[in-house]
C-alpha cells in the first residue's frame, strides 16, 4: 500500500479544498518555458562557437536555476529571484543578438505572469470571502 502524504492523513470529509495561487502557476509556467530556451541558447551557441562546452554548462546552470525558481514563487523574495532571472536570460543577447528580443519578451510574460495572476488571486480571495458571508447568513442553502 502506497504511503499518504500529510495532507493525506489531515484530510476529512467537508473540508475546504485549499485555494491554489494563480499567480504562482503563471510565474512558473513562464520559468519552465524559459529554462527551455535557455538550454536551447546554449545549444546555439555550442555549434556557433567552437564546440565550447561552457555555453552549455552556463545554459544547464540558468535551466536549473529557472526550474528552481518555481519552488520558491510562493516567498517574499520569489518574484525578486525572478526578476534577476530575467535580466540574465536579457544578457544573453551580448553573445546572441536575437536573445534580446526573445528575453525582452519573456520579461513582458513575466510581468503580466506576476500582475495577471495577483489580480486573479485578489478576486479569488475575495469571491471565496463573499461566498463564506453568503454561506454564514443563509445556512438552510448550504450544501
Amino acid at each position: 500500500m502506497a504511503r499518504l502524504t500529510k495532507a493525506q492523513r489531515d484530510w476529512r470529509p467537508g473540508m475546504p479544498k485549499k485555494q491554489r495561487s494563480t499567480k504562482m502557476m503563471f510565474a512558473s509556467t513562464v520559468l519552465v518555458l524559459e529554462a527551455l530556451v535557455a538550454i536551447f541558447l546554449g545549444l546555439a551557441l555550442f555549434g556557433l562557437h567552437g564546440k565550447n562546452p561552457v555555453y552549455l554548462a552556463v545554459a544547464v546552470v540558468l535551466a536549473v536555476l529557472m526550474i528552481a525558481a518555481c519552488a520558491f514563487m510562493a516567498k517574499k523574495w520569489g518574484p525578486a529571484f525572478g526578476w534577476i532571472l530575467q535580466l540574465l536570460l536579457i544578457a544573453g543577447g551580448f553573445w546572441e543578438t536575437s536573445m534580446f528580443v526573445v528575453g525582452v519578451l519573456f520579461a513582458i510574460a513575466w510581468w503580466y505572469a506576476l500582475h495577471a495572476g495577483g489580480r486573479i488571486d485578489r478576486e479569488n480571495r475575495a469571491r471565496a470571502r463573499q461566498q463564506a458571508e453568503w454561506d454564514a447568513a443563509h445556512p438552510e442553502k448550504a450544501e
